[in-house]
């Protein structure tokens, strides 16, 4: 078996077609043995991979857009999709079924202070048709802090991925009310980048054939199989809720069935980082991603 060090970004039930090539057993079938991290908070997984201490990373193709607005080349490309849709949810106090957007105007949310997240939140806002400038933020740091300052009574709404709102639910604490994801619709949400050295090894070409076969599995297996597997990679979080968030996710269609990131999706990230002011100008497809290498 040969190693291969894989890091995430962030850990969420988001990102299970890159934790389930593991809890799958698709990568040991092409003779690979997994071993996986998360980068520190405020370090890019995308140092992992210029640093050599990993192969693969969890990312997102706007990693690419602070080198190339300092007019530089990004160390390394995006190669395929993990998520086509954003997958954060919106999560309030009470149960709230005709729950329309207008009602974050003027009230607290607890979310992410910047990045994607916020950028994309606020691109939802927008299509929404409210003023994002209006809800009053409260930002404590990352995944962990956010759901704890929830949980401690802060905000009237939580902006979270799953599991969180999920547990959330389950524990009595919030209901979810809004997912971010329609409002935007696909686009370019988060990938995996590698160097184009190692694109061109024949690891690259096993790992991307074992990736194929678990976007396949994503959409094709009962969500309480999948959860069933990936338990262990989530000890605080109960086999339902994993189950209902992975059920969630698969109905969202954040999963599609290709691996490569489609140019009309990487558009929508344009205009997405165009609209929230965070790049300088529509950088071409070729300079931010490249086709998975043929298996």
């Amino acid at each position: 078996m040969e190693k291969i060090n894989i890091q995430f970004t962030l850990f969420s039930a988001f990102y299970s077609p890159l934790i389930s090539t593991m809890s799958g057993g698709f990568l040991k079938e092409e003779g690979l043995d997994p071993e996986w991290s998360v980068a520190q908070p405020g370090v890019s997984a995308i140092q992992g991979l210029v640093e050599g201490k990993a192969h693969v990373v969890q990312s997102a193709l706007s990693q690419a857009f602070g080198p190339l607005n300092e007019g530089k080349t990004p160390p390394v490309v995006h190669f395929a999709q993990v998520n086509e849709m954003d997958g954060f949810f919106i999560t309030g106090r009470e149960a709230d079924p005709d729950f329309t957007w207008d009602k974050l105007e003027g009230a607290e949310v607890v979310m992410f202070k910047g990045g994607q997240p916020r950028a994309m939140f606020n691109y939802a806002c927008h299509k929404a048709g409210i003023d994002f400038d209006r809800i009053k933020p409260i930002t404590p740091g990352g995944a962990a802090d956010i759901d704890k300052a929830f949980r401690d009574g802060q905000g009237q709404y939580v902006q979270q991925q799953g599991p969180f709102p999920q547990q959330l639910q389950a524990d009595g604490i919030g209901h979810v009310v809004a997912q971010v994801g329609p409002q935007i619709g696909p686009c370019g949400f988060s990938s995996l980048a590698a160097t184009r050295e190692w694109l061109q090894t024949d690891m690259a070409k096993a790992f991307v054939r074992a990736y194929k076969k678990t976007r396949a599995y994503m959409n094709e297996t009962p969500a309480a199989e999948i959860a069933k597997a990936e338990k262990p990679y989530f000890p605080k979080i109960d086999e339902a809720v994993l189950a209902d968030c992975i059920a969630t996710y698969q109905k969202l269609g954040c999963w599609t069935p290709h691996v490569e990131i489609t140019e009309p999706a990487y558009e929508v990230t344009l205009d997405v980082f165009e609209y929230n002011g965070l790049i300088k100008q529509r950088y071409a497809y070729d300079q931010v991603c490249v086709k998975p290498p043929a298996g």
